[in-house]
């Protein structure tokens, strides 16, 4: 038979009324968000492996205020799907849609994101190809796998949103 008494003692008891007053000494510490258990921040997501250079290229499009520019820019960590643009003067948004010129090849990239460089004056953006475009730099990834004893996987397209 149960007996309200001896639920009343039972929740009198501190430990057993506020768990946290207690500390647990074998509870592992919090961790954030997208941290794994080796100290990253965010594993690796991407598709396709990354070529880490600094191309010189011309960037073309419309900027957040409706103006027209054509500039010189740096594309840095390329891959057939995309890059990281900087040096940009233009002020763009995610979503927006721009030109590259490389090489004589132009292809159209959807901006993902967009930040201010560590000297303010500058903007970085990392773009992505969209599908019916061909990657202006193929030719170059496909000898920096030769040199490196692999292949250049035919290029991934844009997934439908």
């Amino acid at each position: 038979m149960f007996r309200f008494g001896s639920l009343l003692k039972w929740n009198r008891s501190p430990s057993l009324r506020f768990p946290s007053a207690v500390p647990n000494l074998y509870m592992p510490p919090l961790q954030r968000y997208g941290e794994n258990d080796m100290g990253n921040l965010r594993p690796d997501r991407r598709r396709e492996p990354r070529t880490e250079i600094d191309l010189a290229l011309t960037v073309w499009g419309i900027d957040t205020k409706g103006d027209r520019f054509l500039q010189q820019a740096h594309a840095r960590d390329i891959s057939l799907s995309g890059a990281l643009l900087s040096g940009l003067d233009a002020e763009l948004r995610s979503g927006d849609v721009i030109g590259i010129l490389y090489a004589g090849k132009k292809a159209r990239y959807r901006v993902v994101w967009v930040r201010e460089s560590g000297n303010g004056l500058k903007v970085q953006a990392a773009v992505h190809r969209i599908a019916p475009d061909e990657c202006p730099w193929k030719e170059l990834l496909a000898e920096e796998c030769a040199e490196a004893g692999t292949t250049v996987s035919p290029s991934v397209p844009e997934s439908p949103r």
